[in-house]
């Protein structure tokens, strides 16, 4: 079994880690292309062609499925993407939880980039899915550049600036970046007593029942591989993902930080 992840940059690292919770036998294909980050601020045709660029390079890996980890493709390249591949392969999207977390909690906050943030595609999820929900827009400028450089004084000072703007005793924090999900502890820290609610574990269990594939696997199976595509060409994990939890799980070696 082979699952392919796309995204700008290291973002695709949470719902990779999720997979190899899920599934340790699963081998990975992570495609990015961090030359060309942040997709926020680019058109819809230019976030769409360099998702597809990104997906062509891991579809060359022969995948079963293909995760879109990153919430700006996912808002407008998806259909260009499923148009591209499916059904023979088959296509997951990533969507911000804000359904669960307002099922839960009636008090929420979108932590977003300023791009997402009242776009109108997250405001028809908020009108959907938010269930009555007191639900605040949080910008992040910043945020997900400072974790995709690793940089922790700017990922810090960006969660910071957002907590700030954070209603106090909010219940819920939906991470609508894919980036944010790594640093996922120091935004509990800045937001106490909120519940964190970020989409790589839905995603990568619907990636499973997609190509009909139980979590668990075989007692004893060899880790899967991981194989690791950037601007199209063959590399080794980036020395900033080693960094995060959810990388150092990928390459098998302790976090830096």
């Amino acid at each position: 079994m082979k699952i392919g992840l796309i995204d700008s940059g290291i973002g695709l690292l949470a719902a990779a880690a999720a997979v190899r919770g899920m599934r340790g036998d699963a081998d990975l294909v992570l495609a990015s292309d961090p030359e060309t980050m942040p997709w926020g601020p680019r058109t819809p045709q230019e976030v769409a062609e360099l998702a597809l660029g990104c997906a062509r390079a891991a579809a060359a890996y022969r995948p079963d499925a293909l995760i879109v980890a990153c919430n700006t493709a996912s808002v407008h390249a998806l259909p260009a993407l499923r148009a591209a591949f499916e059904p023979g392969l088959p296509v997951i999207g990533t969507v911000p939880a804000i359904k669960p977390a307002a099922a839960l909690h009636r008090s929420v906050a979108i932590w977003a980039t300023p791009a997402t943030t009242g776009s109108p595609y997250q405001r028809a999820l908020i009108a959907e899915f938010g269930n009555g929900a007191d639900v605040t827009e949080v910008p992040c400028p910043g945020l997900a550049d400072a974790v995709q450089s690793g940089d922790a004084a700017a990922v810090d000072a960006a969660v910071a600036a957002a907590a700030a703007l954070t209603p106090a005793g909010v219940g819920a924090v939906v991470l609508g970046c894919t980036h944010y999900e790594l640093v996922a502890g120091r935004i509990a820290a800045a937001v106490p007593g909120a519940a964190l609610f970020g989409s790589a574990d839905a995603v990568a269990a619907q990636a499973l029942r997609r190509i009909g594939a139980a979590p668990g696997g075989t007692p004893g199976a060899a880790p899967g591989s991981v194989d690791v595509v950037l601007g199209g060409r063959p590399a080794e994990l980036p020395a900033v993902a080693l960094g995060y939890p959810e990388g150092a799980v990928l390459a098998g070696s302790p976090a830096t930080a």
